[in-house]
């Protein structure tokens, strides 16, 4: 009887490995066979101890001293190449990926704005089945996982058949888009959006009728569902090394090995203009019994402030924070038009702003204020949003170059006390922290 042979891991060798928030020049990463962390590993020491570089057709053992870990591994060697971390796109509609490039051209209107392209979404929405729905999410999730994304938020508003009544389960269509998630291989938060109406004292529009859920006890009742369903899926299948926790939340606990699940459900009102503040009221004390992540639109538009202002006598952000939705598990998605007040309001609750630049670039949103919710703290994640385009990348780089622009200057973001923790860092439970050293499932607390 032969004895087992050991596990053999690798051990990837970069030119630049991402860790410890910045690039190094000789650390390599070992994983094992599952393809977990195990160790970052010193090259130049690694060398010297064996006078010369190893090789690619050898298998060495490792001893980590700090861990006093022993391992086999191989090593692949990416010459010419960067090593980063997974990244969380922490905003992302994926259906609307199958109108990229159809709203760019020529319109007959004179103006064409934000509202008019959701005149297009409105009609792309409509029209999409089941299995297009399943279609496009796999689509978009493709895309992500080709340029470094690992996990998503997906603020998901299609519940309901073009005719606007219940599916015989009233969450087959987040369920299609969990599926492609899972199919794909990335790891996704459904973020269950709630909406009730078509804007500040406006009944709902009939071409938002597969979003409405015209009250808080059918969005609790269905989210609540979803929950239940996900973490039995995520059991049976074996998915995320022991799966979703059994109330939804993702899991607290920071080890390295932690379980991953790959499902998990949060909520999203979708704005104060599409919420009535008693809906958003209910949905607010269901995510805090329930401990799951809140994100919500906010300040997208000049129009959605002016209204909430006449409404309220309060801008979003100001009426948030008097309605206690602020806090360490929420997400102000875009804040674009937005005061120094709230951005201070903000950064006291212990709030995240999810920036998506390309897609408020193509629509004409705004530019986030990112520089002063730096300077005041508030961490800010990166999405994707409408999938004009899907690199994230990009994305963080247009959060300066958007500011150089409307400051006249260049490095507005140049790394300053607590500027490049803020970025995709800071709060070990925010959408977008990521690090080789970092447990997805804590930090995806809030996505």
């Amino acid at each position: 009887m032969q004895d087992k042979q050991p596990d053999i891991c690798t051990t990837w060798v970069p030119d630049l490995l991402y860790t410890g928030g910045r690039f190094k020049r000789d650390a390599a990463l070992a994983c094992d066979p599952a393809g977990r962390i195990i160790a970052v590993l010193d090259m130049g020491t690694l060398r010297e101890l064996l006078g010369r570089e190893p090789s690619a057709d050898e298998t060495l053992n490792v001893c980590v001293p700090e861990s006093r870990i022993i391992f086999a591994t191989r090593f692949v060697f990416l010459r010419g190449r960067a090593l980063l971390p997974g990244m969380a796109n922490a905003h992302s509609h994926a259906f609307q990926r199958v109108i990229r490039g159809r709203t760019e051209y020529r319109s007959a209107h004179s103006e064409d704005s934000f509202w008019t392209w959701r005149e297009m979404m409105y009609a792309a929405s409509a029209r999409l089945t089941p299995e297009d729905i399943y279609d496009a999410s796999r689509m978009a999730f493709l895309e992500m996982a080709a340029g470094g994304i690992t996990s998503v938020g997906e603020f998901h508003y299609l519940h309901r058949t073009p005719e606007g009544a219940e599916y015989d389960d009233p969450n087959l269509l987040s369920k299609q888009v969990v599926r492609a998630a899972r199919d794909v291989g990335i790891r996704i938060a459904l973020l269950r959006v709630a909406y009730a109406r078509a804007g500040f004292r406006k009944a709902s529009d009939e071409r938002q009728r597969r979003f409405i859920e015209p009250d808080a006890d059918t969005f609790v009742r269905n989210t609540d569902a979803l929950i239940s369903d996900l973490a039995r899926d995520e059991t049976s299948d074996g998915g995320g090394a022991g799966g979703a926790m059994p109330n939804g939340e993702a899991p607290d606990d920071a080890r390295a090995d932690a379980p991953t699940p790959r499902a998990w459900v949060g909520v999203a009102p979708h704005s104060v203009r599409a919420v009535p503040r008693e809906y958003l009221r209910e949905v607010r004390d269901f995510a805090a019994a329930r401990r799951l992540p809140v994100h919500m639109h906010v300040a997208e538009q000049p129009a959605e402030v002016a209204a909430c202002v006449e409404e309220t006598a309060r801008t979003p952000v100001a009426l948030l924070s008097d309605e206690g939705v602020l806090g360490e598990r929420f997400t102000g998605v875009h804040a674009v038009h937005i005061t120094p007040e709230e951005v201070a309001a903000l950064a006291s609750s212990g709030a995240c702003v999810c920036a998506c630049p390309t897609t408020e670039r193509n629509l004409g949103d705004g530019v986030v204020p990112a520089d002063a919710l730096f300077d005041a703290g508030v961490p800010i994640a990166l999405g994707t949003d409408s999938h004009a385009q899907i690199d994230l990348l990009e994305d963080a780089r247009e959060l300066e170059y958007h500011l150089r622009l409307l400051r006249l200057q260049r490095n507005v973001l140049a790394p300053t006390h607590g500027r490049d923790e803020s970025l995709g860092g800071g709060n070990p439970e925010s959408a977008h922290g990521n690090s080789c050293e970092s447990n997805m499932p804590a930090l995806a607390a809030r996505l």
